[in-house]
């Protein structure tokens, strides 16, 4: 999953991108309304995690403004606990969820989990595809019940693939999904993952597509 984070309190935010680093979650941070709607419209996102008071403006400006443009990403809002009236001026112009400060931070990741499953039209928290079952909250994979241990980019490109399996996704694409900003990544890196993943689910569950990308076969 990646999850931009738009928190302007520094030490709040890197706390938050290295814990949700630790739940299998790809996260980049600005401090703006301004730099959120450039790292929007320069990547995809999972998921947005987005604070109400910002230095140029408010949050909630900032998620009708996305809203109005069409922008259906998932969007939980940071508010203080005891401002009542922004968490429900939040969720009236289109949040999807909302986390008071202070807050767990294995709550904040299952909070992200739910949202992105609701935004995918799923009632389960796992996702079962082609006799695979991979669970995000606990990053396992059982390929017809039997239990399969991958890294947790593996667990990334899976998912990207499982969310749409008839999709092809380009390597740009899955570099996007498992890399930040400030992070080097090798020419071959995701080839490299592809062909690990392929020695312990099946070769025959991920197709390339010459020229094109990848997708899970659903149908091996």
């Amino acid at each position: 999953m990646r999850v931009l984070i738009v928190e302007d309190d520094p030490i709040l935010a890197d706390g938050l991108a290295v814990g949700l680093k630790l739940h299998g979650v790809s996260a980049e941070v600005v401090g703006s309304c301004a730099d959120g709607r450039h790292a929007l419209a320069a990547g995809a996102f999972d998921a947005i995690v987005l604070d109400i008071m910002l230095p140029d403006g408010s949050g909630l400006d900032l998620l009708a403004s996305l809203r109005q443009a069409g922008d259906e990403s998932p969007i939980l809002l940071l508010t203080a606990l005891d401002e009542t009236r922004d968490r429900i001026t939040g969720l009236d112009r289109g949040a999807d969820d909302y986390l008071g400060k202070p807050f767990d931070l294995d709550e904040l990741a299952a909070r992200l989990r739910a949202v992105v499953r609701r935004r995918e039209g799923r009632a389960t928290a796992t996702i079962a595809v082609a006799g695979l079952v991979l669970n995000p909250a606990s990053h396992s994979v059982a390929r017809d019940g039997l239990a399969i241990e991958v890294t947790r980019r593996e667990f990334a490109i899976l998912r990207v693939l499982a969310e749409r399996p008839a999709v092809i996704r380009s390597r740009s694409e899955l570099e996007e999904r498992l890399y930040g900003w400030h992070e080097d990544v090798e020419s071959n890196a995701i080839e490299v993952h592809i062909h690990n993943l392929r020695q312990k689910i099946g070769r025959e569950l991920i197709e390339t597509v010459r020229g094109l990308g990848y997708r899970l076969r659903m149908t091996p």
